[in-house]
């Protein structure tokens, strides 16, 4: 089969890969580009997870494209109108024409000789080997396996009669009216599904080994509906955008320079909506807040079930499961129809795809990243990471304008190669993710990259900052290195 040749291939069609499509639409219209995405329909996470009540776990004004303003005054949004987000702007900016769908890239080899990428895709429908090359590749494929989520085992599962699911794949026929269910976990998944089965189940447990911070949000924005009528659209999402941008910021900062001061204020705002006989253990994490993220509900709707009595919390340990629930180490037995192992996800990066240099492997997690966008090592292509301290898509949006800067820059100096090198040995032991210590990030420490000591190999997490080293700071730099192709060769960077 005849290899496939473009500008740009974007690996990924989710929030972060339209939104990288629309900026080359935006900043670079005359490159040709295409989208590889191996799944049937575009929107990524919003497509994947269809569990009850699944939502952002961040505002939307901020979660939106800083090109294409979110409409409507909802706070927290739930999946199925994000996804229609993500298709609406894939439409509105004719990037839809250009997504390959049931594309999935397994291995992705530079050659110098070319100066270009060429990637094996295997088409999920025919099973076939496609071909395809580019001159610069951009992986928006997020960080985790979409073939399974993370899924402990406990001891006993297999004389439980009752049915175990996944958040990750929630099966279309399962039927919890009327049943008693056990929520294994205490991250967003789990505080989401508890009080969205409340409603139709028996009973609902939310188990957690350890708690989570939870902050309550409110469900709608009432100072933009309320500007909305006076001001111009456009204006209201400017200024709602700025100042929740600069309240998580704000949050986020507050939470590192006081973590007790904190800790007390949002242990004490849970305990109010609680009610003062409650057992705070349940809402009292043995971390600061931050180093792992906060959890967000709209209007407290998981305190109010708690506090209804149709959400039970227990912390504690599980010994083994049971034909009929779950016994814990303390002896006590949960019963139960339904188990929802909430226990989070399994991190991969690219997809799974492999990466090969002039034929030398690259292994990933023994690389820098380059202003958090670029990999040591690895010419023209970017991985897009979002932020864990705040809204993915603010990094999204910046990164993306970065991408196209750099192209442009090479397209003006006729470079055809671009390539970050660390030559004063940065290189420390912390990933991507930073100080972040939730279980997923252990478990991803031998598939993350790594971040440096200093400048430009430190991940920020910080939105002003970042917004100025990739949208403001000059394309050339001592440590990222151009070439041209000459003679049919691409010289070293």
């Amino acid at each position: 089969m005849p290899e496939r040749d473009f500008d740009v291939l974007i690996i990924g069609a989710g929030v972060s890969g339209i939104g990288a499509a629309c900026r080359l639409r935006q900043q670079c219209p005359q490159k040709s580009f295409a989208i590889l995405e191996r799944r049937q329909a575009m929107g990524g996470t919003w497509d994947l997870f269809r569990y009850p009540g699944i939502r952002s776990d961040s505002d939307v004004l901020t979660f939106g494209y800083d090109f294409r303003p979110w409409r409507g005054d909802t706070v927290l949004a739930d999946g199925a109108s994000i996804k229609r987000y993500v298709e609406e702007t894939a439409q509105e900016y004719a990037v839809d024409q250009h997504i390959h769908f049931l594309r999935r890239v397994v291995h992705a080899a530079w050659q110098s000789s070319d100066a270009r990428w060429h990637l094996d895709v295997t088409n999920e429908d025919s099973t076939l080997i496609e071909h395809y090359s580019a001159r610069f590749v951009i992986g928006c494929t997020g960080y985790y396996d979409y073939d399974a989520g993370f899924r402990p085992q406990f001891p006993g599962e297999d004389r439980y009669k009752g049915r175990i699911v996944h958040p990750q794949h929630w099966p279309d026929d399962l039927d919890h009216t009327g049943k008693r269910v056990v929520i294994i976990g205490s991250g967003a998944t789990a505080v989401t599904l508890a009080p969205a089965l409340a409603g139709t189940a028996q009973q609902v447990t939310l188990l957690q080994r350890s708690p989570s911070y939870i902050m309550t949000l409110p469900s709608t924005d009432r100072l933009s509906r309320a500007l909305h009528k006076v001001l111009p659209e456009q204006w209201v999402y400017g200024l709602a955008r700025a100042r929740n941008i600069w309240l998580a910021r704000m949050f986020f900062k507050g939470s590192r320079r006081w973590p007790n001061a904190m800790r007390k204020l949002l242990v004490r705002a849970a305990k109010s909506q609680l009610g003062p006989d409650f057992d705070m253990r349940h809402f009292t994490p043995r971390y600061k807040p931050w180093d792992e993220r906060v959890c967000f509900v709209p209007d407290g709707d998981l305190f109010t079930a708690i506090d209804d009595g149709s959400v039970e919390v227990v912390t504690e340990r599980i010994r083994a499961f049971t034909a009929d629930g779950v016994l814990l180490q303390s002896g006590k037995k949960i019963p139960a129809d339904v188990v929802v192992m909430a226990t989070g996800l399994n991190v991969q990066m690219l997809g799974g795809a492999t990466i090969e240099v002039d034929g030398a492997p690259v292994k990933i997690p023994e690389k820098l990243v380059y202003k958090a966008v670029m990999v040591e090592g690895v010419p023209n292509a970017a991985m897009i990471f979002g932020y864990t301290n705040a809204t993915w898509t603010l990094k999204v949006n910046i990164a993306c304008d970065y991408i196209c800067r750099l192209l442009n820059h090479m397209d003006a100096h006729g470079y055809t190669k671009a390539v970050p090198r660390d030559t004063e040995g940065c290189q420390t032991g912390e990933s991507v993710f930073g100080g972040l210590t939730a279980g997923y990030v252990r478990r991803a420490a031998g598939a993350l990259p790594r971040q440096g000591s200093k400048a430009p190999w430190r991940v920020l997490h910080d939105f002003p900052q970042d917004r100025r080293l990739l949208c403001k700071a000059p394309i050339a730099d001592d440590k990222l290195h151009f070439s041209r192709q000459t003679g049919g060769q691409s010289p070293g960077g």
